[in-house]
């Protein structure tokens, strides 16, 4: 089998509109179609390619993926990556398809926020947590133990609400950590953040319902709204948050309100106390509901974590949804609501019909996780940590990047603010460094209209960045890519 490519599809244009990894996927797919590449062939790892081509490692990977996710090659471990088996006719077959080539993988949004599937997250990556500093042993122990005391009955389905045990844990610690008092049973277990949105929009809400938004906000929200039909209303952000009045001057009459209090997503400023209970005043009044997305609620490093909107809820206007992607591992896509008392048996009939429930088995190591006291503990460390991870990560960018760019640590979260200074593009230098293997969100892409009033800033997640020279050497990326 050979280990090298034709000349030509190492011949990549860098002026060109169209990504490097998109290119590399074209070439390699019309070589196959045309009998260059034949079925068995080896192709070079992502590393070896990387190198001769100066290149990220991340953009050859992008590019792997998307042939592997269609079949055109097939990693075989120690011997290397190859064609597949059969694919010159599949390939001839595509080449002639007018479809656009898919998005590489770091370009497709997942709530915990957003990422790439990849054996370890890309710089800057956010809604990833310290996946080194995660409790693996203790994790182990907890499932190997719950796997041994499988009974029959947890062979069944699962329960559409969620396990009972892991309900009342999530009870418990909301009412100590939180300030939200609520029975178990409106504690509801989902598969994600955006799998209980979904489930709010079908228990409450109907198609051609105005919902609040905040501008700039999380593009996947947005986009899941748009697609149940919603209407969104786009209600401008300052430092105080949400700006209430403005919303009730645009749409007073709107059925919801999705709001990220605690530490807004993407400009992590604070919902004011005055614009709390201005938002509960008006739902109240027009009898509309409040989502309150718990973004990052728990992690302030400057002060003790905010108390929830739902906290300050006396007329039972608000739902509360938090998730454990970002405070254990994405992986587990597991995340909760809390729902009016009122809207329990609603929500449980749409549960019925709509939700397909969560593995038994990761929601009973969750439950004990939590009952044995570890979830509280690996929380009041991660705070720690992030403070630490924080610092040294805008001093580590500040050094290389100081003259470029203006560096904004913000109170709580899991990312930093970059603005950029001169006339320069954020959605431009956000692709370059996506391009280049880096993750990056430009604060331009999360507004739901233009905004030309807004700076042009990006999203730098630093959870996963580990020393001052770490976030240096980043920044020489970053500089060159400027």
């Amino acid at each position: 089998m050979k280990t090298t490519l034709p000349d030509a599809i190492l011949q990549l244009q860098p002026a060109a509109d169209t990504p490097f990894y998109r290119q590399i996927y074209t070439r390699l797919r019309r070589a196959m179609a045309d009998g260059l590449l034949k079925p068995g062939d080896r192709i070079p790892s992502a590393r070896a390619l990387a190198a001769e081509l100066g290149l990220a490692r991340g953009t050859i990977e992008s590019a792997y993926s998307l042939l592997t996710a269609e079949g055109y090659i097939e990693a075989r471990g120690q011997a290397g990556t190859i064609v597949a088996p059969g694919v010159r006719h599949h390939a001839a077959a595509a080449s002639t398809s007018v479809q656009p080539a898919p998005r590489p993988l770091h370009e497709v949004e997942t709530h915990a926020d957003s990422g790439p599937s990849a054996a370890m997250p890309r710089p800057f990556q956010m809604g990833v947590p310290a996946l080194d500093a995660f409790p693996r042993k203790i994790w182990a122990r907890l499932s190997a133990r719950e796997a041994r005391a499988t009974r029959s009955i947890d062979m069944l389905y699962p329960p559409p609400a969620g396990l009972a045990p892991l309900r009342v844990e999530i009870a418990r610690y909301l009412h100590l950590s939180r300030g939200i008092s609520c029975a178990p049973e409106q504690v509801f277990v989902t598969a994600g953040y955006r799998d209980g949105l979904d489930l709010i929009t079908r228990a409450l809400l109907h198609p051609g319902d105005k919902v609040w938004m905040e501008d700039p906000g999380y593009p996947p929200s947005a986009a899941l709204l748009r697609s149940a039909g919603m209407q969104l209303v786009g209600v401008p952000v300052d430092a105080q948050g949400l700006q209430v009045e403005h919303g009730i001057r645009l749409a007073p009459q709107a059925r919801a309100a999705l709001v990220t209090p605690a530490h807004q997503s993407p400009l992590c400023v604070t919902l004011s106390l005055q614009r709390r209970i201005a938002l509960l005043d008006w739902a109240v009044r027009h009898r509309s509901w409040v989502i309150e997305d718990d973004y990052d609620g728990e992690y302030r490093y400057d002060s003790r974590p905010l108390p929830s909107l739902k906290s300050l809820d006396r007329d039972d206007r608000v739902l509360y949804a938090g998730t454990f992607s970002k405070v254990l591992f994405p992986a587990i896509r597991l995340a909760y609501l809390v729902v009016p008392s009122s809207e329990v048996a609603r929500f449980e009939e749409t549960a019925r019909c709509f939700s397909g429930g969560c593995p038994v088995s990761i929601q009973k190591t969750v439950a004990a996780f939590m009952a044995e006291g570890h979830f509280a503990r690996h929380i009041q460390r991660m705070r720690r940590l992030y403070a630490e991870r924080r610092d040294l990560a805008a001093a580590g960018l500040g050094d290389v990047l100081g003259r470029a760019v203006q560096l904004q640590t913000t109170p709580g979260g899991m990312h930093l603010l970059m603005r950029l200074k001169g006339r320069r593009s954020d959605r431009l230098l956000a692709q370059r460094m996506r391009d280049a293997g880096m993750f990056s969100r430009a604060l331009s892409e999360c507004t739901l209209e233009k905004r030309p009033d807004l700076p042009a800033m990006l999203m730098l997640g630093f959870t996963n960045i580990t020393s001052h020279e770490e976030a240096q050497r980043l920044g020489r990326r970053i500089l060159d890519l400027l």
